[in-house]
């Protein structure tokens, strides 16, 4: 389990990983690898305890885009991918692709002792079921809650496809010989939803790679001439928050009285351009700006320049228990946030964040007024930030946890993959060792 205790210091290693010719397929619809960093944490850290790793994912639009790739010692396998429009119907289309592709590469891959299916969609068992027959064990890694996300995401209530994803849902636990969890919550649905022994399920939190997050020097030009600058990372879908952030803005700007900031919303995804045009109906045009995804290095220099990071996802069945990767990162910038009371957001931030009651737009403008007015307050949340995303939420303790998961689901495995062919060894792609920007 997930333990506050575990040095930074301590190796790597033990498990089912130090043991030669271990090899782990994870499998991956939502984005493309290495820009999923939460995967690309998981395949480091099982790169360096011995296993040697592949990967199966859709190409990227902008990045990612090669079908082969070896990075850093890891062999991707990518396949092109249409994101779903149009609702239900596109995402059948979508995961029909996804299932076609992922089987047609699992296929060239050979036998794996581990395959390691990342939800969303919850029908990457059937894949994994298929490499299970053939010696495999499987482990569920569970990166979202699919009904509430269904209830979060299209407000249909619990109609049939409401419980087909139910359903799916439950096959998955069934399949899986060992769970990994983001959080505690989503422990407990997969113990009480489930039916799983607690015992079977490990708590692998995210993590901001804090390598890649090192404050730099201001840059008050970034502010447009304000004194403050709030900023908001990360995706823009329709249960993301972002149009509550904005309208709380519009009431920082009417009914608080402030207009010294300016904002920065860094980031992309299907709601995008109804939020650029939200904005725009607003009356924000001239305080607000959109970045799309940006550079790593433009990424630092926003968040290291503003007073005050927004975390403006409502509650809502998804939200409430989910982690935002956002408040992470913004931690490990050192930066106070402001947030709705969400349970998970608590056991993130801690004090390094200021609570508006659930979706009250108005009580949050007041929160980032509050902060603004007071820099000394703004400084300890985010030194407290800092320290908890170094210390009892580092990756360190999550790469534990991982490497405990996969030992616990190779307990008593005979080893299938020893003197398997390594198909993609010959694949063109970048140098090992050779580093890439991240978008955002």
């Amino acid at each position: 389990m997930l333990g506050d205790t575990t040095s930074a210091d301590a190796p790597l290693g033990g498990g089912a990983g130090d043991r030669p010719g271990r090899r782990a397929l994870i499998l991956v619809e939502n984005l493309s690898v290495p820009f999923d960093r939460r995967v690309w944490q998981e395949c480091t850290t099982l790169r360096d305890a011995g296993w040697d790793v592949h990967v199966i994912c859709p190409r990227g639009a902008k990045r990612d885009t090669e079908a082969e790739a070896v990075v850093d010692g890891v062999r991707i396998h990518r396949y092109p991918l249409r994101a779903a429009t149009g609702g239900p119907a596109g995402y059948l289309r979508e995961y029909g692709a996804a299932l076609w592709h992922t089987a047609r590469l699992a296929r060239r891959v050979g036998p794996v002792d581990v395959v390691h299916a990342c939800n969303p969609p919850d029908l990457l068992f059937l894949p994994a079921l298929w490499l299970k027959r053939r010696g495999a064990r499987f482990v569920f890694d569970q990166h979202d809650l699919i009904p509430e996300l269904y209830l979060s995401r299209f407000g249909r209530g619990k109609d049939l496809l409401y419980r087909a994803v139910c359903a799916l849902e439950r096959m998955t636990y069934r399949a899986a010989d060992v769970v990994i969890a983001t959080n505690e919550s989503y422990k407990d649905v997969a113990v009480r939803r489930g039916g799983r022994r607690p015992d079977d399920v490990f708590v692998v939190r995210s993590a901001p790679a804090t390598d890649r997050f090192q404050p730099v020097p201001p840059e008050p030009e970034l502010k447009r001439g304000k004194p403050h600058l709030l900023c908001y990372l990360g995706v823009m879908g329709p249960q993301d928050g972002v149009d509550y952030a904005l309208r709380a803005l519009a009431k920082l700007r009417d009914e608080v009285g402030r207009t010294d900031w300016h904002a920065v919303f860094v980031g992309s995804g299907d709601a995008f351009e109804a939020m650029v045009e939200l904005s725009r109906s607003l009356g924000l045009d001239e305080q607000v700006q959109f970045t799309g995804r940006i550079a790593d290095a433009d990424l630092v220099r926003y968040l290291s320049t503003a007073d005050v990071c927004l975390s403006p996802d409502p509650r809502n069945p998804l939200n409430d228990v989910s982690t935002m990767n956002k408040v992470l990162e913004y931690m490990a910038m050192g930066r106070p946030i402001v947030s709705f009371d969400l349970r998970e957001a608590r056991v993130s931030a801690g004090d390094a964040a200021l609570y508006a009651p659930a979706n009250d737009e108005a009580a949050f403008a007041g929160l980032v007024a509050r902060l603004l007015d007071d820099p000394d307050e703004r400084a300890r949340m985010g030194k407290i930030g800092q320290e908890r995303v170094t210390g009892r939420l580092s990756w360190r303790n999550s790469q534990t946890a991982l490497l405990a998961a996969y030992a616990a689901a190779c307990r008593n495995h005979t080893p299938v993959s020893a003197g398997a062919s390594v198909r993609a060894g010959s694949t063109a792609g970048p140098k090992q060792g050779e580093g890439r920007a991240v978008e955002r």
